[in-house]
C-alpha cells in the first residue's frame, strides 16, 4: 500500500521531516526552518505509523504497567492512557478528553483483547480505573489475582512518561485532540520502536528514518 501516492515530495523527504518531528523536540516551525530549503511542510502521518506499528506488534512480557498522564488540547486537560510491559516496552496508548470510567474500561479492554491475560496488571488507585478493572474481572477478561495497585511497582511507566513529556515542552498545547492524537501517535511510535532496539542491542544504532522505513515495507 502506497501510503505517499500524490503527495507533493518524495517519500524519503516526507520521511525525514517528520521522524525529527516524532523523534526530537521540536515544533513545526523548527522543522519549517530546518527543511526550508527542500520547502518541506508536515503532515500528520502519525495515525498510519499507529496503524502498522499495531499490525505487526510482537509478544510481551506477561507483567504490564497501566497509567496516564496530562496532555494540554486547547488550553484543558485530556489525557493519555499508556501502557507498557515490565521490560519497559510500549504495549498500547490512547488519548481521552475525560478520566471517568469509560476512558480506562474501553483502553484495557482492548490491550487485554489484543494481548490476552496477563499474569499481573499494575495501576494506581484511581476510583475510575478501579471500577474498569472490577467490570472487566466480572466479564472474564482479567484474573482477581492478577490486578495489583502499587505505586512502587508502577514507577516504571511513571519514568516512561517523561520522554513524551519532554518532547511536548515547545508546545503550549495543541489546538484539538484529532491534531493531538495524531501527533502523539507518531511520538509514541517513535518512542517504542527506540525502545526496542535499544533492548536488542542493534550494533548499527538508532536512525528514525530507517525505522519508519522499515515498518512501511513490513
Amino acid at each position: 500500500m502506497n501510503h505517499f501516492k500524490g503527495r507533493h515530495f518524495q517519500k524519503d523527504i516526507i520521511l525525514v521531516a517528520v521522524g525529527y518531528y516524532f523523534r526530537f523536540s521540536l515544533s513545526y516551525r523548527d522543522i519549517v526552518e530546518l527543511l526550508r530549503d527542500w520547502g518541506i511542510t508536515v503532515h500528520h502521518y502519525g495515525p498510519i505509523f499507529k496503524a502498522l506499528w499495531r499490525w505487526h506488534q510482537t509478544a510481551h512480557a506477561k507483567s504490564w504497567r497501566i497509567d496516564e498522564t496530562y496532555i494540554r488540547v486547547k488550553g484543558r486537560w485530556a489525557y493519555l492512557y499508556r501502557a507498557i510491559d515490565s521490560n519497559g516496552l510500549t504495549m498500547d496508548f490512547e488519548l481521552r478528553k475525560h478520566r471517568d470510567y469509560t476512558a480506562p474500561y474501553h483502553f484495557l479492554k482492548r490491550l487485554l483483547t489484543t494481548n490476552g491475560w496477563p499474569d499481573r496488571l499494575v495501576t494506581d488507585q484511581y476510583r475510575a480505573t478501579l471500577k474498569a478493572v472490577k467490570h472487566l474481572i466480572k466479564q472474564y477478561y482479567l484474573s482477581k489475582s492478577a490486578h495489583q495497585c502499587s505505586k512502587y511497582r508502577n514507577n516504571l511507566i511513571e519514568q516512561d512518561h517523561r520522554f513524551i513529556k519532554r518532547h511536548r515542552v515547545r508546545s503550549a498545547s495543541f489546538q484539538s485532540i484529532r491534531t493531538a492524537s495524531a501527533t502523539l501517535s507518531g511520538v509514541e511510535i517513535v518512542h517504542a520502536i527506540r525502545k526496542r532496539t535499544r533492548r536488542e542491542l542493534s550494533l548499527i544504532g538508532f536512525s528514525v528514518v530507517d525505522e519508519l522505513e522499515a515498518l512501511l515495507a513490513a
